[in-house]
């Protein structure tokens, strides 16, 4: 969480001792990560928070995300006990989320972002670049197979992706068991379960984008619920939403679901980077200035690749997102002139 954790407990107005229900989906990880903002919650309002475990389509179908389309299905159950009144506030994967917002939902905040990389987890301790010729590497993610299968190619081999899907254990697994000589995961969901030091590798961007909004949180709320939001928004870090924004934009942009083959990051210009929230900068700290964005779609074998970037000036005003959308609907603009819609195979979801 961010700065704004630390600060004296602040009653929400018209507040109670009741406890606030955080809606969680029940894999460790989700469980981990909405332990994390629900003990944030605590010190900010002073009241308890239990979490409430809720199964989404996702968590039970065994298609492959690619199948099922992917957008919302981790998502569905959970909005639909917030308008019910079931729950009070949920946390999900921010790269979960559809990217059209419902108007009676507020993302009401995004925390600082955890480490947006992709990590491989190999056998013998290996990293990409020494696995061997027809490795097979799990992963159930067009995006991540597309932009393996082409860094494959320029080393002059190849792998064979293999899809998979169950919680980390469950893939880590599959490495154990000498099933596939990798598996690739998010690092940000190995950091919060605390395996990280598990990854024989971070991937960087400059060679696998991840997927659009990777390792950070969505913390969302009914609309209605205003005194809710507005507390929930101290947890906000406005770089972060900068940054999601515009991966989002473009891949809203690209009509392009979270199943489809495309890779997005926005950087923040390192030496400005400023991650103090909405009062703006302190004594010797200056304000974010730029925000660099890449973008890549590509076909899942790896043959074809759009890739291009763009710089843009972050707003004053951590409310002012428009500035972030244009830069994603801008690049999108680009990649889509360069041919990346007959790349995606999946399109207006």
């Amino acid at each position: 969480m961010n700065d704004s954790t630390t600060r004296a407990t602040r009653a929400m107005p018209g507040a109670t001792t009741a406890p606030l229900r955080l809606g969680t989906r029940r894999s460790a990880l989700a469980m981990a990560q909405s332990g994390q903002v629900a003990d944030a919650v605590r010190r900010l309002t002073g009241r308890p928070v239990e979490l409430v475990e809720i199964t989404t389509y996702g968590d039970t179908s065994r298609e492959h995300l690619a199948q099922i389309g992917g957008t919302g299905v981790f998502v569905s159950a959970l909005r639909d006990a917030l308008l019910a009144g079931d729950i009070d506030f949920a946390v999900h994967s921010l790269k979960d989320l559809p990217t059209a917002q419902p108007e009676d939902l507020a993302l009401a905040a995004i925390p600082v972002r955890e480490d947006p990389r992709d990590a491989l987890i190999a056998r013998d301790g290996l990293t990409f670049a020494q696995l061997p010729d027809g490795a097979r590497v799990g992963t159930g993610s067009p995006r991540r197979m597309a932009q393996l299968n082409a860094w494959a190619r320029s080393l002059g081999r190849r792998i064979e992706c293999v899809p998979i899907r169950g919680n980390i254990d469950t893939r880590i697994g599959f490495v154990a068991k000498g099933e596939l000589d990798a598996v690739v995961l998010a690092a940000a969901g190995l950091t919060r379960i605390g395996r990280i030091d598990e990854a024989t590798e971070l991937l960087s961007p400059d060679v696998v984008l991840p997927a659009p909004g990777q390792g950070a949180l969505a913390i969302e709320c009914a609309a209605a619920n205003a005194d809710l939001a507005a507390t929930l928004a101290e947890l906000d870090d406005p770089d972060t939403r900068a940054a999601v924004t515009a991966e989002r934009s473009l891949l809203a942009a690209l009509e392009a679901g979270c199943s489809a083959p495309v890779g997005a990051l926005a950087d923040l210009s390192p030496s400005s980077r400023l991650r103090s929230s909405r009062g703006g900068p302190k004594a010797g700290e200056q304000a974010v200035t730029e925000l660099h964005l890449r973008g890549v779609v590509g076909t899942t074998d790896g043959s074809t690749l759009v890739q291009l970037s763009t710089t843009g000036h972050v707003p004053a005003s951590p409310d002012d997102v428009s500035v972030p959308q244009q830069l994603g609907r801008e690049l999108a603009a680009e990649m889509l002139a360069k041919g990346a819609a007959g790349l995606m195979g999946e399109r207006a979801l």
